[in-house]
């Protein structure tokens, strides 16, 4: 069985590694997910820049927990320990992938269309999944 490969979507960004405080916004058929970004390594981002990941036509989405020590000893609590290539980082998957449906606690947004992709990001203590169209990335920046 072919498994699934992962695409690392986050170049020159990334998430607050030990307090992201991710939230989640529906804005129907769009997801949003605000978190803070890693100022330390990416030194282009102050300590209160917000990363925005903007997910179109959003058919589902979920916010699990996920346990990174799991992850880095490739227990099988881990979903997909075995095959993602690193911890804390934004992905979209392709290829056969068995595992995408196996969590039970996927909100639905709408009708899943063909063109639609799997993407993940694993944050310190959560995973962010959604099934959408397309993403965007912007900073939001306090005055």
């Amino acid at each position: 069985m072919a498994k699934p490969m992962f695409i690392k979507l986050n170049k020159d960004w990334n998430a607050e590694p030990n307090a992201p405080f991710e939230e989640v916004e529906l804005a129907q058929p769009d997801v949003i997910l605000r978190f803070y970004l890693n100022h330390r390594r990416f030194t282009q981002f102050g300590p209160s820049d917000v990363g925005v990941l903007t997910f179109s036509r959003c058919s589902r989405w979920r916010l699990g927990i996920e346990n990174m020590d799991a992850f880095a000893l490739r227990q099988p609590s881990s979903r997909y320990c075995q095959v993602a290539p690193a911890w804390g980082e934004f992905y979209e998957i392709l290829g056969e992938d068995t595992l995408r449906d196996a969590p039970d606690d996927w909100s639905a947004v709408s009708a899943e269309t063909e063109d639609a992709r799997h993407f993940l990001f694993y944050l310190r203590d959560n995973t962010f999944e959604c099934i959408a169209q397309n993403w965007a990335f912007t900073v939001e920046t306090p005055a």
